[in-house]
């Protein structure tokens, strides 16, 4: 595949773009969770409940998404992955019952599930090994702005045409999306399709998931992800809960935390880029940045003690940049010591395995929560979180050795 720097960077600029409607579509229902609860009559074991099955629809479709990723190429899996979790984000404006929210929060979860290894492909595919960094810190960096615009933007629409109405215009978005993604992409080959040398679909991923690294990263994923859907499905709540912060009033703080998100996706992504091109190893570029990331979360717990919601603010958006820099690295890894072939089932296998951690995560929090314990325990998890999982990554590869000098025994 050869493609112009200018097609590169628009086709890169569609696919931040992708990852942004991708997180404010989930989080809608995180951001207006008081203004819904309160017309549905919801409770916080509900709502709880409702995370859980976002997260096993997402779960489950990872096992699915990667390998259709693989199968379908970059190219076909951004566009039909954002039209169809587009469509499942609107048929919310139309549920009323608690069993509708489930079968649409569980066709959310599934259809999202394309998202990620879709995008972690797209970024191998383009970008030469020492640019991938870069573009994962971007990518995450842009998934965070997201996470900044939708508590400034949902509660608006929210109060000007009703919170269903905040389901159905991101969904329209989404569509518009695909129809530009398909316009950019016109006449591209990007040569990512999964190779017919493996034979079929069952022995590939017998052979893949036979590899020690796919479950390196499983068990990361796991440790990792649960810490941030913690933060993504109930962060506004903690706020409301703590500071009795509500509708437009969740807006600048949680804007203001996701910042942080968004600022420990570029540093990491550019520290990592400049590190690799100095002559640092991938091992301890890689190694060196997730332990960064992983201090940074271990202060979470101060938020429960704090005066006033700004110092708590800080917290949150040291905790989420720590979450990013880990992420970035951990997605650097992947595409580091997979074949490009692969990375597709490779990611959503690992994010399958993370939005299990998330599955629990999120039903443990409205359990915890419902039986008076607070936030004490769960933020108690997440400071330690990350470190155990830099902890199994040095136990199961003590050296991360690049897919390059790989490829012969793992291909």
């Amino acid at each position: 595949m050869t493609l112009s720097p200018r097609r590169r960077w628009l086709l890169f600029a569609l696919a931040l773009t992708a990852g942004v409607l991708n997180l404010v579509d989930r989080q809608i229902i995180s951001v207006l969770k008081p203004t819904i609860a309160a017309d549905l009559g919801w409770s916080d074991d509900d709502y709880g409940t409702l995370a859980a099955w976002f997260q096993a629809g997402a779960a489950f479709g990872f096992l699915a998404a990667g390998w259709l990723v693989d199968r379908l190429g970059a190219k076909w899996a951004n566009a039909a992955g954002v039209a169809a979790w587009s469509l499942a984000a609107m048929t919310h404006g139309w549920a009323h019952s608690f069993s509708q929210f489930v079968l649409c929060r569980v066709g959310l979860g599934a259809t999202e599930s394309m998202g990620t290894p879709a995008g972690v492909k797209t970024i191998a595919t383009i970008f030469p090994p020492n640019l991938r960094s870069l573009g994962f810190g971007l990518s995450n960096a842009m998934n965070s702005l997201g996470a900044i615009l939708a508590p400034l933007a949902i509660p608006v629409v929210a109060a000007v045409w009703g919170w269903r109405a905040a389901f159905v215009l991101a969904g329209v978005v989404g569509l518009f999306w695909v129809a530009a993604w398909l316009l950019a992409s016109r006449g591209v080959d990007f040569g990512d399709r999964q190779p017919t040398v493996e034979g079929n679909l069952v022995s590939g991923d017998k052979l893949f998931l036979k590899e020690g690294r796919t479950w390196t990263i499983a068990l990361a994923k796991v440790l990792s992800d649960a810490t941030w859907w913690l933060m993504l499905f109930w962060m506004p709540d903690y706020f409301n809960r703590q500071f009795g912060l509500s509708g437009t009033e969740l807006g600048p703080p949680l804007a203001l935390a996701y910042c942080g998100s968004a600022a420990g996706s570029l540093i990491s992504g550019f520290a990592a880029n400049r590190l690799l091109s100095s002559g640092w190893s991938a091992n301890r570029t890689r190694k060196t940045l997730m332990l960064i990331s992983a201090l940074c979360v271990v202060p979470v717990p101060l938020a429960l003690h704090v005066e006033g919601y700004w110092p708590a603010v800080g917290l949150m958006a040291l905790t989420l940049a720590g979450h990013q820099g880990f992420s970035t690295n951990l997605f650097g890894l992947i595409a580091d010591v997979t074949p490009r072939h692969k990375v597709g089932r490779v990611t959503g296998f690992g994010a399958f395995c993370g939005n299990l951690g998330g599955t629990a995560i999120s039903k443990i929090a409205g359990l915890v929560l419902a039986a008076g314990l607070g936030y004490g325990p769960l933020f108690g998890f997440a400071a330690v979180s990350y470190l155990l999982a830099l902890g199994w990554i040095q136990l199961t590869m003590p050296r991360i050795v690049p897919a390059e000098d790989t490829t012969s025994s793992h291909a």
